[in-house]
């Protein structure tokens, strides 16, 4: 890779606990945040307020600093590169990037991505590359070295770029939208009247969580994952907390068994990704015949997973109680109605279709 004259950084995509990097390949982006205070730089004077100054620094790395042409490397930790792309145009800001795995991630850059290394990543030794803020400049030694030697196709720069989703509609929801539509698809009333009065109440609670201590994943469990379940109608006789492993089970029907599990839930603590927590919650409900749906999450954000007719359990919609969308196209799903009623017990398989 010709590198000669071309300022040359490194970008983290996340953390090893969480990481988004997949984002960032699927949509030609690399991301930063937090990106709630709104654009840069007017949101410089809020961010100072919150007395983030180091973030503003990095911030202004990100949007102003980095030129179009520039080389970035994508990491993960200080020894890690999952891929190097080339910067495309300058800096961005997309609301669609607000919840990415519960990070809010508005800020962006285009990256045509010339190298993701065939799936696999690049492991260098320990502190090749500098932990601390997201966006930093790369400095000589062996990842220079390793990009100065990368031999890359031509034709990888010239790759079309994904377009970025845009959302048409209005896509913030409130209970009311979500009443009908779940009355419209057979939930009972008493279920909604319910869930709207929950709603409300679990969101308190969500965000006071997050301004004190986090709560542990039994708290979550407890105070935020049953009663949303209780108030969309699943009764105490047929939602077991840990059963067999599982962190609740949801049964169609007495006996609680496997032939009548038909919903795995799979809860972390608030914060902790809850998107990759699907393999944990799959290993479950693999084998299950009659378990077609798996739910992961943090007590705040959802994920609803469906199993299809191959029998493989793909994302059907996703849920953030505090930043409730009729859809999340960057995870090409369906928003917080359909992850409501796809946990709801009337669910049907052909409400995927």
């Amino acid at each position: 890779m010709d590198i000669h004259g071309k300022s040359l950084w490194q970008h983290a995509a996340g953390d090893t606990d969480r990481n988004y990097a997949d984002v960032c390949l699927r949509w030609g982006v690399m991301l930063n945040g937090p990106g709630s205070a709104g654009p840069w730089p007017q949101c410089v004077d809020l961010l100072r307020a919150a007395k983030w100054s180091r973030k503003i620094t990095d911030l202004r790395r990100f949007s102003e600093d980095i030129g179009n042409g520039d080389i970035v490397v994508l990491r993960i930790g200080t020894a890690t590169v999952l891929a190097v792309g080339q910067v495309v145009g300058d800096y961005e800001w997309s609301d669609e990037f607000g919840d990415v795995d519960g990070w809010e991630l508005q800020h962006i850059r285009r990256v045509r991505w010339v190298w993701q290394g065939g799936g696999t990543q690049k492991l260098f030794d320990t502190y090749a590359l500098k932990l601390g803020d997201t966006t930093q400049r790369l400095t000589d030694g062996p990842v220079t070295e390793w990009l100065a030697s990368l031999e890359v196709p031509t034709e990888a720069f010239h790759r079309p770029l994904a377009i970025l989703p845009v959302t048409p509609q209005q896509r913030a929801l409130d209970v009311s939208d979500i009443s009908e539509f779940l009355f419209d698809h057979g939930v009972a009333s008493d279920s909604i009247s319910n869930l709207v009065a929950q709603i409300g109440e679990l969101t308190r609670i969500a965000k006071w969580y997050q301004r004190s201590a986090k709560p542990s994943e039994h708290e979550t469990v407890a105070y935020l994952v049953v009663p949303l379940l209780r108030a969309l109608g699943w009764t105490p006789q047929r939602m077991a907390v840990e059963w067999n492993h599982v962190d609740v089970a949801l049964f169609d029907q007495l006996p609680r068994s496997e032939i009548s599990l038909r919903v795995v839930v799979e809860a972390k603590r608030m914060d902790n990704s809850c998107i990759s927590a699907m393999l944990q919650a799959l290993s479950y409900a693999k084998g299950k015949v009659n378990c077609h749906r798996m739910i992961v999450t943090d007590g705040l954000r959802y994920g609803v997973y469906v199993r299809d007719k191959l029998e493989v359990f793909s994302l059907f919609a996703y849920m953030n109680l505090t930043r409730l969308r009729h859809g999340y196209p960057i995870y090409e799903c369906r928003g917080a109605q359909d992850a409501l009623l796809a946990m709801a017990p009337e669910w049907k398989l052909a409400e995927t279709k």
